[in-house]
């Protein structure tokens, strides 16, 4: 039956007004059967640091007082062989002009998430895909979600991406972990400069995946995957 994986999707200044340059949707994912154990030693680590196990992880959340925290959940990240992470990052969504392309913004949002996961499926393994609940994904677009995702894989069975479902992030440890990560990677690429905190957590990342986290990895880079997406300017 193939090996089932949870993949925890999160999202940063995908709106098409937002007055926001650069768009980032990343994704976590882990074997289903070790999710629970991740989860704990998440919980684990935050009462380390002195701090409730249900406090939510958040890239926003990072101040001095706390770089040792998420230093240690950047670590735990890169030392756990179970845990991975894939990045789309659209650098400039000004000069997108979705009329010349006959779509929406909300197509072409769609048509992102393809690209974000598609080198995370393998034939042959199942995925239950999780995202962040957002006033702007309710249930008919998330069921439209999940139709493009299985309708460019030939997965009209859902054989493949066998669940997708919204849930809270402040519930679920992985997709914290989904936030703190993206985060990272949306700040240095909306060249934000402004809290030597966040820019010390963007550091340890550098180090440890050996990426600047604004160039493109490897397709098939398995732990920390950048794809930097470029809009064709007609």
């Amino acid at each position: 039956m193939g090996q089932i994986y949870n993949v925890y999707c999160d999202e940063s200044c995908h709106l098409e007004n937002d007055h926001q340059k650069a768009m980032v949707l990343g994704s976590v994912w882990c074997p289903l059967e070790k999710a629970s154990e991740i989860m704990k030693r998440i919980r684990e680590i935050k009462k380390q640091y002195g701090l409730n196990e249900r406090c939510e992880i958040k890239w926003t959340k990072i101040s001095p007082s706390k770089v040792d925290f998420y230093q240690q959940l950047v670590d735990y990240f890169f030392d756990d062989d179970d845990l991975h992470f894939r990045c789309l990052v659209v650098p400039d969504k000004s000069i997108l002009n979705h009329e010349n392309y006959n779509q929406t913004h909300d197509q072409w949002y769609y048509k992102m998430y393809f690209d974000l996961l598609k080198t995370i499926f393998i034939p042959g393994d199942r995925y239950r895909i999780y995202i962040d609940i957002k006033d702007t994904l309710g249930g008919n677009k998330k069921e439209k979600l999940h139709k493009v995702l299985c309708n460019n894989m030939y997965d009209f069975d859902r054989k493949t991406v066998e669940r997708l479902q919204i849930i809270r992030s402040h519930e679920v440890e992985i997709m914290q972990l989904t936030d703190l990560l993206s985060g990272a990677v949306s700040h240095i690429n909306r060249e934000i400069n402004k809290s030597d905190a966040k820019n010390q957590i963007i550091s340890r990342i550098k180090d440890r995946s050996g990426y600047s986290l604004k160039k493109s990895t490897l397709y098939r880079e398995n732990k920390f995957n950048i794809f930097i997406w470029k809009a064709k300017v007609c």
